[in-house]
């Protein structure tokens, strides 16, 4: 009886109040979302790669209105809206279904921002993922895997997801004239253990042969406690994969990049990872303005912008840079992170502001003067600041 109080006690501990997830390891979604300093936490994924201009203009109205107005693109491209209450997560709900907004819950099955667009892109991956999901939600028995489980399904191309980390890795290679799918396990590409090579037909059968044996061994569970030499024999792969290179480490989302006869697509990166509704709602009305109909989220806190031209590119990164975004891959400011939210618990200081005007991470100057003399009144958390990819 008093293990079992105990045990009580430490759940209501780590989920909060009214079922609010506070644990490590929990993924905020918006059937379960997570407690923070400032309020409730969702995070979304869209079902295609982007949202259409409407629909982020539905999303950053949502966030003002329910919300406290942040929204945030995370390290991995997924939206994040912040400072809700447990009233207003069921209004969010219901904001997104009304603007018919189509946000994928279960495991997460990511890829490539510029996938389905990239000329450089091996294979294109939406199909491949859109039967996986599809595939994992009629299997039976249901599989009860972790809650921050996460695939990546990669074609290739200028932002191939080589650098983000994930339980289950597939990337598409070339063997001979035929295209194979390299699955990996619990890692980046140069950090996975390579497990099989698969014809595209053997894909979907070991990826759930993969994820029954996660379920088997519980909830919790995550990719780097899976035997990788033994899914091997288990998955039977004839193909030499150890000569398969690893590909170039992709470059920032922010900034410029080619789609061959797609024109160039723009990168935006969001300061320190955050924007508000505002500045969000006013950035679209321009890009809308200049022809723009669709945007990506990215890896690196980054959105991408396709079916700009020339001028047009000029034109929105002006109205960015006076929106608060940032536009070039050199800005340091990119590398930056700092604590979110707006609540008391991040009241002390305004990391934000201290940092705003930072031109320079290595040197530590900035234009409220030399960083060094303001670095002595600052928590040590911020004077250990480190660059984040």
């Amino acid at each position: 009886m008093e293990r079992k109080a105990v045990h009580l006690a430490m759940t209501e501990q780590a989920t909060g109040y009214d079922g609010a997830d506070m644990r490590r390891g929990a993924c905020p979604t918006l059937a379960a979302p997570m407690q923070t300093g400032d309020g409730l936490l969702v995070r979304l994924r869209p079902v295609r790669p982007g949202f259409a201009l409407p629909e982020i203009v539905a999303l950053a109205k949502a966030a003002r209105r329910f919300g406290n107005g942040i929204l945030e693109v995370t390290a991995r491209g997924n939206l994040q809206i912040r400072g809700l209450t447990f009233e207003t997560v069921s209004s969010l709900t219901a904001a997104i279904a009304d603007a018919e907004i189509r946000i994928t819950e279960g495991v997460a099955i990511e890829t490539p921002p510029l996938a389905g667009i990239d000329p450089t892109e091996f294979a294109d991956p939406l199909t491949l993922a859109a039967e996986l999901r599809a595939a994992i939600t009629a299997h039976r028995p249901a599989l009860v895997l972790a809650p921050k489980l996460s695939i990546i399904i990669d074609g290739g191309g200028r932002l191939h997801m080589g650098e983000t980390s994930a339980d289950i890795r597939l990337r598409a290679v070339g063997v001979g004239a035929a295209l194979s799918w390299l699955l990996s396990l619990a890692g980046t590409e140069r950090t996975a253990k390579r497990v099989a090579m698969l014809a595209p037909d053997a894909v979907i059968p070991a990826v759930l042969n993969v994820l029954s044996e996660l379920a088997r061994l519980g909830g919790n569970v995550r990719g780097r406690d899976l035997d990788a030499e033994m899914l091997a024999r288990s998955i039977g792969s004839g193909t030499i994969f150890d000569e398969v290179a690893f590909p170039d480490a992709a470059p920032l989302a922010t900034g410029v990049h080619g789609c061959g006869s797609r024109g160039p697509v723009l990168g935006l990166g969001l300061a320190f990872g955050q924007t508000d509704a505002e500045s969000l709602i006013a950035l679209v009305a321009e890009l809308e303005r200049l022809g723009a109909d669709e945007i990506r989220l990215a890896p690196g806190h980054a959105l991408l912008v396709p079916g700009l031209k020339g001028e047009e590119i000029a034109q929105a990164q002006a109205h960015a840079l006076a929106f608060g975004f940032r536009i070039s891959p050199d800005d340091p400011g990119n590398h930056i992170a700092v604590c979110a939210g707006t609540g008391p618990a991040v009241r002390r200081f305004s990391t934000r502001r201290l940092l705003q005007g930072c031109s320079s991470t290595r040197h530590r100057t900035c234009s409220m003067g030399p960083c060094p003399c303001i670095f002595p009144a600052v928590p040590r958390a911020v004077q250990n600041l480190r660059p984040r990819h």
